[in-house]
């Protein structure tokens, strides 16, 4: 495990999540030999992302229907023919311009509905997910060739991103208040919203809005600490934690994540869009708590399908280095666990997320003044 940079902090919000890590201006100071160990690392990501280009196989291409400021969104997936109604038209109603998609071997009909999407240019493989750095590599490699100078979206299907206002300005006018204040990237926490009773008991209408089925969420506790040497944020905790890893939270999964960033051919992520190289862009997030510009991602996982797309994930052993490691984390799954306790709370909009401390703040004056 990387150690941990200097510059630890501690903070109580409202709601007392605990939230330890630097300061969203300051990383860990890092030698001319660490920089240049970076540089070789992200030229080597680059390049397995590049050899990458031969594993896909593109099923519709409408490339050229972008615009040069056009805000694209890139996502790999695999059989979420249930998610991506909403999926596209929440991101569309958000001001998307373009998806690129990489499908891995659907066969519940995904591939067929996006080929007919027009604002979706689709590729499929049926390499390894795993081997592929989690899709990383596929995506990589068209955010090289068609995301350079861009704002690109990276996120799963069962992620829906909301931000301060979202439901009045679109993701042009967030990344222009961005430029404006001279950010390249724009950090979100990962938030696990659940529903009430048992895990797959309920029902889900595929055009309907997810967080009506998953609407509960943990306030906290989240951890977050900066990592050296790479600069990183790494958040823990939450439901999924305490559901799942409360006897090992060292495993459970990282929640912060990069997903908006004016890309560059020459960037790179490292791990999913928790870490990216150049390491500046780490600095985007500073974790819940702080009142920095931030985005929360409604992480959907747990609608009704979770629980047969968890036995078929078990046994495809893709999703984790150590599919072994993790086997009990599906296993409890299956057995269709309650999530919900008296602590919990109900979704409700952004301005609540707000209030809890788990998503900053956008002073929008700011922009329109200049």
């Amino acid at each position: 495990m990387p150690t941990h940079g200097a510059g630890i902090r501690t903070v109580t919000t409202k709601d007392k999540i605990c939230v330890t890590g630097t300061s969203e201006d300051t990383l860990p100071p890092i030698g001319w030999v660490q920089r240049y160990r970076f540089r070789l690392k992200r030229r080597r990501l680059l390049w397995r992302s590049f050899r990458s280009r031969h594993q896909l196989s593109c099923l519709a291409d409408r490339t050229l229907q972008f615009g040069p400021a056009d805000v694209l969104t890139f996502t790999t997936l695999r059989n979420e023919i249930e998610r991506l109604p909403w999926y596209l038209r929440h991101y569309r109603a958000l001001g998307v311009d373009h998806f690129f998609i990489v499908d891995n071997g659907s066969n519940d009909g995904s591939a067929d509905y996006l080929a007919e999407q027009p604002d979706v240019s689709l590729w499929q493989t049926h390499d390894s997910y795993r081997a592929s750095r989690y899709g990383l590599d596929w995506l990589t490699w068209l955010q090289m060739r068609y995301g350079h100078g861009h704002w690109t979206l990276m996120v799963d299907a069962d992620e829906l991103l909301i931000y301060p206002d979202h439901d009045t300005r679109s993701l042009k006018d967030l990344t222009n208040w961005l430029e404006n204040q001279g950010r390249a990237a724009f950090g979100a926490l990962m938030l696990d919203l659940y529903p009430k009773g048992p895990l797959g008991s309920q029902s889900y209408d595929p055009e309907t809005d997810p967080t009506e089925v998953a609407s509960w969420l943990d306030t906290g506790p989240y951890r977050a600490q900066r990592q050296a040497p790479l600069g990183n944020l790494w958040v823990q905790g939450g439901a999924r934690e305490r559901m799942f890893f409360k006897d090992n939270p060292r495993h459970s999964p990282t929640l912060n994540k990069i997903p908006l960033v004016r890309w560059s051919k020459r960037y790179a992520y490292v791990n999913s869009c928790h870490s990216a190289l150049p390491r500046r862009l780490n600095a985007a997030y500073d974790g819940p708590g702080d009142p920095s510009p931030s985005g929360v991602l409604l992480h959907t996982k747990f609608l009704p399908e979770v629980i047969e797309k968890s036995r078929v994930e078990k046994e495809r052993r893709q999703h984790f280095h150590d599919p072994d490691q993790f086997a009990g984390y599906y296993n409890e799954i299956i057995n269709r666990p309650v999530m919900w306790t008296p602590k919990s709370k109900k979704y409700t909009d952004w301005r609540q997320l707000q209030q809890l401390g788990l998503m900053g703040e956008i002073i929008w004056e700011s922009h329109n003044s200049n």
